[in-house]
């Protein structure tokens, strides 16, 4: 039997999509795209926002409309939405956020039963669901360690449905991790729900630990943390990232908002100077490193004058790029029921005018690295050039031959043509 797979929102759900993939394929089934009729259709959803259960519900219908066949819905609107999604004729299976890995046993009793299975579990009260995956490409492969957030933001929904911090075994990643590197697979990205409060539920195991455990491993290249709360950048961590070249000049650290008012009403437990301080202490270790974020905009009774101090902070900090989201109610959270919603036209020439401060920042950030030597790790060749990335994240473009693909090449940086980078490959190849 044929099946396509529809992913919608954040990385951990792309990784879980993959697993998903591998399970069902080493069951004898086949994956084909997601324009070919299939005889199942699996929707990993996304809750986020309110237009991520309207997308989620669209993509549902459409399958059941288009391809007439099995549909299984998982996920985080599958784990909140149940009941919504069981009365829609033609959804054959639903799983939550705990039981995705238990798709192959659900088709095989839907094949002989034909009725509508749901299996959804309570998310705070059950051990970290193990994954593991090998369908990478040979460049980056990720690694997922932990689920669920304890941070309970005013705007998000993600803890309801994700439940609380559920951290990995730490032996099954090591064990992960080796296999990976042994498979001679050269960057390694950390990813969770809420990737650096790994281990808060531990004793004596944190965060720190895991990344000085890993660093430990035998041939490790390349080390990513996908992303990392501020206040979770502790001395301890920051001086790992002090002491390893493994570890790229690269985090995402989300600041959401410059203003300290807003950051109050969005529950994040933090101050913009106290960002500020951080992010001048990773820079007196890494002086280039790379530091991405995200912002959200028009959050509510976040007036002109806190949207400028928002801009302001951002300048401050000089970040190297921007992922701008304008505020979207999410039913459910306490966000949704403040005062002083914000318009969306309001909203729009927010995003806008953000998202052209992100280009000046991430052209700005690109240009430091011209006349510079950099490594990069192609990842795709098209036209006779090699495109792949930096450990910073620069995206470099630079003539070469497609048996560079997947080694660390070395790049003299000429100019920028963004997005990438356009550099002259010189020097000795690290494979």
């Amino acid at each position: 039997m044929t099946f396509n797979i529809f992913t919608l929102g954040c990385k951990v759900n792309t990784y879980e999509s993959n697993v998903i993939i591998d399970l069902l394929i080493n069951n004898g089934y086949k994956e084909v795209s997601n324009k070919e009729v299939s005889d199942i259709t699996v929707i990993n959803t996304c809750t986020v926002t309110n237009t991520a259960d309207s997308k989620s519900l669209k993509t549902i219908k459409h399958a059941i409309n288009e391809f007439h066949n099995i549909v299984i819905v998982i996920g985080c609107f599958a784990q909140i939405g149940v009941d919504i999604i069981s009365k829609i004729e033609g959804v054959s299976i639903i799983l939550g956020n705990k039981n995705k890995t238990m798709i192959t046993k659900c088709l095989d009793n839907y094949l002989i039963n034909k009725k509508q299975i749901i299996l959804i579990d309570d998310v705070n009260h059950k051990p970290f669901e193990n994954m593991l995956l090998n369908n990478f490409n040979k460049t980056r492969a990720f690694v997922k360690i932990q689920d669920g957030c304890n941070n309970f933001c005013s705007y998000c929904i993600i803890p309801y449905v994700r439940g609380t911090v559920c951290s990995r075994n730490k032996e099954d990643i090591l064990e992960e991790i080796k296999s990976l590197v042994n498979s001679n697979h050269k960057e390694i990205v950390l990813v969770g729900i809420h990737t650096g409060h790994y281990g808060s539920e531990l004793k004596n195991y944190n965060f720190a630990s895991l990344l000085t455990d890993i660093l430990k491993i035998n041939g490790i290249k390349r080390l990513r943390i996908s992303s990392i709360e501020m206040n979770e950048i502790t001395d301890e961590i920051i001086d790992i990232i002090k002491n390893n070249d493994v570890l790229v000049d690269h985090m995402h650290i989300p600041l959401q908002s410059g203003s300290n008012e807003i950051l109050k009403s969005m529950n994040r437990k933090y101050l913009k100077e106290d960002f500020i301080l951080k992010i001048e202490k990773l820079r007196s270790i890494k002086p280039d490193i790379s530091i991405t974020t995200d912002v959200i905009v028009g959050f509510p009774s976040e007036t002109e004058d806190l949207f400028n101090e928002t801009i302001e902070t951002i300048k401050t900090i000089k970040f190297s790029k921007i992922h701008v989201f304008p505020y979207s109610k999410r039913i459910g959270t306490k966000a949704s029921l403040m005062d002083n919603q914000i318009d969306e036209v309001t909203k729009h020439k927010r995003t806008k005018k953000l998202i052209e401060i992100s280009n000046k920042l991430e052209t700005d950030y690109m240009n430091k690295f011209i006349n510079k030597k950099i490594y990069f790790l192609p990842e795709t060749f098209k036209e006779g050039y090699l495109i792949g990335h930096t450990g910073n994240y620069l995206l470099v473009k630079a003539k070469g031959d497609s048996y560079l693909l997947n080694k660390n090449v070395p790049v003299l940086i000429e100019s920028v043509e963004y997005p990438y980078c356009l550099g002259r490959i010189e020097g000795d190849i690290n494979a």
